[in-house]
């Protein structure tokens, strides 16, 4: 289990064009929300993500009726965790419904600028790309739990409204970032 670091905050967003599971190449300008844009670090075989998953995909909807854009970004090698590949997160995102962009990063370079921790990790900016978030998604770890709070929706909903996010934040936990070694 690795945790995030909630530092930085205040820091620039950095912009990346990285390869979509439908072929687009995406940018930070394609994902960006009138509002807000939110970076998410996921993979295929996390079981933190696989626990989350599904709560993650509802929270981008909602994100996106209040003006926040996501991008899933898949940091991990691929050749020693080959349930992480391309053609896996294809059926992946397809099982789980995503309606937002799940993109690789096959150099590893966009994980490393962002300084992305473990999958999931999620870095929530304002409008001005400025990085308000960097917390976790809910309470809930490997089993959800019932009427948890709902950290990340709330905390970027906030963003929207405000341009910036709560004081306090919790860090997101899960597998670390499976780097080329």
């Amino acid at each position: 289990m690795t945790l995030s670091t909630t530092n930085a905050i205040g820091r620039k967003a950095r912009d990346f064009a990285l390869k979509g599971i439908d072929g687009k190449t995406y940018s930070l300008s394609h994902v960006r929300g009138p509002k807000g844009t939110l970076v998410v670090f996921i993979c295929n075989h996390c079981p933190y993500v696989k626990a989350s998953i599904d709560r993650i995909v509802a929270e981008a909807k909602a994100l996106g009726e209040i003006g926040i854009g996501t991008i899933a970004i898949m940091p991990n090698d691929t050749e020693g965790y080959p349930a992480d590949s391309f053609d896996n997160m294809k059926a992946f995102a397809a099982r789980h419904g995503f309606t937002f962009p799940y993109a690789i990063d096959t150099s590893q370079e966009v994980a490393c600028a962002y300084d992305a921790q473990c999958t999931p990790d999620f870095f929530g900016f304002n409008a001005q790309d400025e990085l308000q978030y960097r917390g976790r998604l809910d309470a809930s770890r490997m089993t959800p739990i019932a009427n948890a709070r709902r950290d990340l929706f709330e905390a970027m909903k906030m963003i929207a409204q405000t341009g910036h996010g709560p004081k306090e934040q919790l860090p997101s936990m899960g597998c670390s970032i499976k780097w080329r070694r």
